[in-house]
C-alpha cells in the first residue's frame, strides 16, 4: 500500500460520516455519536496526514504550497468542528454548520486527491511512497485506539 492509497481510504470514510451526519434530526444519540465519530476521524487524520504527508512534501518546491493551503483547510475543518461542539444539537443552526463542514470535508478531500496526489506522485519516489504509508497508518491506528 502506497500514501496516496492509505489517505483515500480515510477519506471515502470521512465521507461517508460526513454524508450521514447531515441526514440526522435533531439531538439525537445517532447525531451525537456520527458526530463523535467524525470529529475524531477528522482529527487524528489531519495529525497524522500533516505529519506523514504533508511535512515531507512542503520539502519540495513543487508541492509546498498545495501542502501550505491544505494544512490551512485543515484548521477551518477544525474550527468547523469546534463551533459544531458548542452550538446545540437541536438548533437549526447547528444543521446548517453540520453541512457548510461536510462541503468543506468533500472539497478539501477532492483539492488532496485531484490536485495534491498528483504533484506529490512526481515529487516522492515509490519507496518514500510505500514507508509514509505504513507510517501513517500507524499513527492513525494509534489515534482512533486512544480517541
Amino acid at each position: 500500500m502506497n500514501i496516496f492509497e492509505a489517505l483515500r481510504e480515510d477519506h471515502d470514510t470521512q465521507r461517508e460520516l460526513a454524508d450521514a451526519l447531515i441526514q440526522t434530526h435533531g439531538d439525537s444519540d445517532k447525531r451525537d455519536a456520527l458526530f463523535t465519530r467524525l470529529k475524531n476521524e477528522l482529527s487524528a487524520h489531519a495529525d497524522a496526514e500533516e505529519r506523514h504527508f504533508y511535512v515531507p512534501l512542503m520539502q519540495h518546491d513543487l508541492t509546498q504550497e498545495k501542502s501550505r493551503h491544505s494544512v490551512a483547510e485543515h484548521h477551518e475543518l477544525d474550527e468547523l468542528v469546534e463551533m459544531l461542539e458548542t452550538t446545540d444539537a437541536s438548533s437549526p443552526a447547528w444543521l446548517v454548520t453540520a453541512k457548510k463542514l461536510h462541503h468543506k470535508v468533500f472539497h478539501h478531500l477532492a483539492e488532496e486527491e485531484h490536485e495534491v496526489f498528483q504533484l506529490a506522485g512526481k515529487a516522492l519516489s515509490e519507496t518514500q511512497k510505500e514507508s509514509l504509508a505504513g507510517a501513517y497508518r500507524q499513527e492513525m491506528n494509534k489515534r482512533i485506539e486512544t480517541a
